[in-house]
């Protein structure tokens, strides 16, 4: 089982460089780097985890760059964004930074994709709240194209570009794209529709939610044995590896504190000797 860690980096935390470097040596295996491009002072929308909202949310550095750094002090760790608000992205931009950063690491990036929750933010990138989740779809589309073709094009609602050239291409050919969000048939359908995975925030209610997702898989004639599931932001409790084993989860990603080294090293070295007992 792959065992990584997100945790918000900003301008006042462990930077990306040292952290990479302690993940390496503890034996984790992936990062994940969330998004937030800005918060709108004038924010009316609550909090997803009630407020206040933590000022890092304010502050988080870019994913793409922070992932480039972590990879680059530790070329065996697997990064990816957890997540990345597509809504809000260029997609031909987002295509090309998400080859390149797949290329450069060698197949090892995974592109955590989710619909947001910050009306404000979305609404200075010029984007719609209720139509976040077709531009996210319409968005991951698109990337496939370009990502695997020599000549792509795509003429949607909110995307649309003619036949192109874009290098580099992903390794593979492909950016693995895993949805993040809570269990619910929107959820499914999406994962089901254009993406490889998915990553259940929390990790709660797999037992219930795992059965529910393969059945939707088999229903329309995918093989639900294909789909990655990355439970994400979880918590080391006495157990959880083993009964994650159980419900055949291949990578965990534990939630890790946003704060300066000396608050988070003591961390990753519990969780080092947490997974050592498990």
């Amino acid at each position: 089982m792959r065992i990584g860690v997100t945790v918000f980096l900003t301008d006042q935390t462990i930077g990306p460089a040292e952290l990479g470097r302690a993940l390496a040596e503890r034996g984790f295996q992936s990062y994940y780097a969330p998004e937030h491009t800005h918060i709108p002072v004038s924010r009316a929308t609550p909090a997803p985890l009630g407020e206040p909202l933590p000022d890092y949310y304010s502050r988080t550095l870019d994913p793409f760059v922070t992932l480039a750094t972590v990879a680059a002090v530790a070329p065996g760790i697997r990064v990816g964004t957890g997540i990345c608000l597509v809504a809000q992205r260029d997609p031909i931009l987002l295509a090309k930074e998400s080859a390149t950063l797949d290329l450069l690491t060698g197949g090892r990036f995974d592109l955590g994709v989710g619909f947001g929750w910050n009306k404000e933010e979305m609404a200075d990138h010029g984007v719609v709240f209720g139509q976040r989740r077709d531009r996210v779809r319409e968005g991951v589309l698109a990337m496939r194209e370009l990502w695997g073709l020599d000549v792509a094009s795509y003429q949607g609602e909110h995307v649309r570009f003619e036949p192109s050239w874009c290098w580099p291409k992903p390794a593979a050919r492909a950016v693995p794209v895993l949805i993040g969000g809570a269990a619910g048939p929107k959820l499914f359908q999406a994962v089901l529709d254009y993406a490889d995975g998915w990553m259940p925030i929390g990790g709660r209610g797999l037992t219930q939610a795992l059965p529910v997702l393969r059945a939707a898989a088999e229903e329309i004639g995918r093989d639900p044995d294909t789909l990655r599931v990355v439970p994400f932001g979880t918590e080391p409790t006495p157990g959880k590896l083993e009964h994650y084993r159980k419900l055949g989860i291949e990578e965990i990603v534990f939630n890790v504190p946003s704060g300066p080294a000396d608050r988070i090293l003591p961390v990753l070295d519990d969780y080092a000797r947490y997974i050592e007992r498990e």
